[in-house]
């Protein structure tokens, strides 16, 4: 194999939606549906959704000079003496919003920002990704991904009090969270999102909607899409839903699990029917796997990226703790499904830490920039684990050689900021930004004095 490149060409980056059918289809669409407003959406580093709104008139200068906005308030994009930013929105994203009036109505497109000068801006998540699936692309490679995106509902959005006390599949006469499901599905398929399915997850109150796998970043766009349409279909059934990591103590918290493949044209380069050890996976696909165990441990600040993310990475739960792969264990940090052997298509395996708290575009990049790395360098993958590490003390699972996740944010930023990986990913002044943002969160948490020390401490110190 030819040795990836090490620095992006930014003459030839993936992603764009400027094609002038996508611009004429939008144009049409927007006088035939009678749109009234075009929001243009993007995240900042964190992954919070954006926006600002255009009318009409401004749509065909919006795709040839783009929209000028300020980009000193947005976390991670500039300071105020070099703030000015260019939104192009990508034609290729644009949907009608379904929740808003019918006349006089509104629509959406995700979009590329760009500094003045027209270079692509280092600090938008959406061009690290595409930057990184250009790289996969020159190599011939496609990411597919499909997620498995949980999150709560709760009464309201002042105290996490359960809408339900049902567990795992469960289904009972008045459930409401099934009416909830129902309506948010029916509006991501609005929104060209097919939906995979859906249930009630383990924990009281837990739901899951898993997307159909698709492109890289036509998902990222998704999930973005999906929180703010759960948001959005509770806050009109007049509940809260919360995409917070772990929200109630004692509990499951809540995981976005990514299932990933690479593609060749129409074939799965994962696959092997040949593969001695039966999960049907290619050497290419053990590669990759090897790559993101090797690199996991440094990542975890950008697929866990809160305080609050790492009180879900506890044993005991069902979310990862130590580094490992199996195809059964779901406790394991990389999972490979065997729900249809031997089919091609649908070999793929799982990265179980991320939490849907995260920013899709840098969990996708950073898998995918381990995943190659691990091509790249051919890193062997060892054997899969085939015992229950938590029937073990942490002292046995040390001496046996077991890699463990980061304990708390603090040492996942400590990893990070020694992250080469990470830092070429990324871009450096992105990766600058969030050590120091992320630095800043645990100072503030290490002041706080919690309910936990009140009722554990205050009464006998």
């Amino acid at each position: 194999m030819d040795a990836m490149p090490t620095r992006f060409d930014d003459s030839y980056v993936i992603g764009t939606g400027a094609s002038a059918a996508n611009r004429d289809y939008v144009l049409k669409m927007v006088k035939e549906r009678h749109i009234h407003f075009i929001r243009m959406w993007f995240t900042d580093v964190l992954g919070q959704m954006k926006s600002f709104a255009i009318t009409p008139s401004e749509l065909e200068v919006a795709f040839e000079e783009g929209m000028g906005f300020d980009g000193s308030s947005i976390e991670g994009f500039a300071r105020s003496v070099e703030s000015d930013m260019i939104a192009y929105p990508d034609a290729s994203t644009f949907q009608v919003l379904p929740w808003r009036p019918k006349d006089d109505g509104v629509a959406r497109m995700f979009c590329n920002i760009y500094t003045p000068e027209g270079k692509p801006f280092d600090g938008d998540p959406r061009y690290v990704l595409r930057r990184m699936l250009t790289k996969a692309s020159k190599l011939g490679y496609t990411m597919n991904v499909g997620p498995e995106v949980e999150y709560f509902y709760f009464k309201n959005a002042q105290t996490p009090e359960p809408i339900d006390y049902a567990s795992y599949f469960d289904l009972t006469a008045d459930d409401t969270a099934s009416d909830l499901r129902r309506d948010t599905i029916l509006t991501l398929e609005q929104m060209g999102i097919p939906v995979e399915y859906s249930h009630h997850e383990v924990a009281p109150s837990q739901q899951e909607i898993d997307l159909r796998f698709s492109d890289a970043l036509s998902m990222a766009d998704a999930v973005m899409t999906y929180r703010l349409v759960v948001k959005e279909i509770a806050l009109k059934h007049g509940v809260h839903a919360s995409f917070m990591p772990k929200p109630i103590a004692g509990i499951n918290g809540s995981g976005m699990h990514v299932h990933q493949s690479l593609f060749k044209g129409d074939e799965n380069v994962f696959f092997d029917n040949d593969d001695p050890l039966g999960f049907g996976l290619s050497a290419t696909a053990k590669h990759y796997i090897a790559g993101l165990l090797k690199y996991a441990p440094e990542m975890t600040l950008i697929t866990n990226q809160y305080v609050n993310s790492y009180k879900r990475l506890v044993p005991g739960f069902e979310a990862p703790v130590y580094v490992t792969w199996a195809n059964r264990d779901r406790n394991a940090l990389v999972r490979v499904p065997l729900y249809k052997p031997g089919k091609a298509s649908a070999t793929r395996f799982e990265y179980r830490s991320p939490d849907p708290a995260c920013n899709p575009y840098l969990v996708f990049s950073v898998l995918l920039g381990a995943g190659l790395r691990g091509i790249e360098d051919g890193i062997e993958l060892e054997a899969p684990t085939c015992e229950d590490l938590f029937s073990k003390s942490e002292e046995e699972i040390v001496q046996a050689g077991y890699k463990a996740l980061p304990g708390d944010l603090n040492e996942a930023i400590e990893l990070f900021e020694q992250s080469d990986l990470m830092r070429e990913v990324l871009g450096p002044e992105m990766h600058q930004f969030i050590v120091e943002n992320k630095k800043e969160e645990w100072r503030s948490y290490r002041e706080q004095v919690t309910q936990w020390e009140i009722e554990r401490n205050y009464p006998i110190l």
